[in-house]
């Protein structure tokens, strides 16, 4: 499943808690700054995918005649484009393989900076913070459906796309996490 911007920090909040909750790790500065180095890997690597995006967009409608001529597939196409860029952007498009690579890149940050001392391999700490991240994707549909039926039952209906239906779905997408002790 692909990340949004609006999911890094949750996820990169379940990173440190997942980390805290092993007790395998020691954290020098507690959770807070564990989540912003998390925050900034992942921010960056849906940064990198925007930017590929939008650079295959950019591709698809430079050439939308000659794809209307020849009745191409939009979406074959886009994706062929952009397996094509990937690797100049830096993107992993499988996405078991960028959650790992992710998982990888946490853990150094998080290393580097000296975050966390721990006595186990890095392997294992690293698949704590891969199960963190595909954790949070697999519990996100059934999180957003919870949201958007509690949005459902309100008396005033917001409008999708507004500042106000905006606040409210993170407010009751936190206290959802909250609920199921994930934030």
């Amino acid at each position: 499943m692909k990340v949004s911007l609006s999911q890094v920090p949750h996820i990169a909040d379940r990173v440190a808690v997942e980390l805290a909750r092993s007790g395998l790790v020691s954290m020098t500065q507690g959770m807070e700054p564990i989540a912003a180095a998390a925050k900034n890997v992942l921010e960056a690597n849906v940064k990198k995918e925007a930017a590929l995006e939008a650079r295959v967009k950019e591709i698809v409608s430079e050439n939308e005649d000659e794809i209307d001529f020849y009745q191409a597939d939009d979406r074959q196409l886009f994706f062929m484009i952009k397996k094509k860029l990937a690797p100049e952007y830096g993107v992993i498009l499988s996405y078991e393989d960028r959650f790992s690579d992710l998982a990888h890149q946490i853990l150094d940050a998080i290393y580097e900076e000296d975050l966390v001392n721990y006595d186990v391999s890095e392997n294992r700490i690293k698949n704590i913070i891969y199960d963190a991240i595909t954790g949070f994707i697999a519990d996100n549909d059934e999180i957003e459906k919870a949201v958007i039926e509690k949005m459902r039952s309100f008396q005033k209906q917001l409008i999708p796309g507004t500042d106000e239906y905006e606040i409210r779905y993170e407010k009751l997408y936190r206290e959802e996490l909250a609920r199921r002790g994930q934030a």
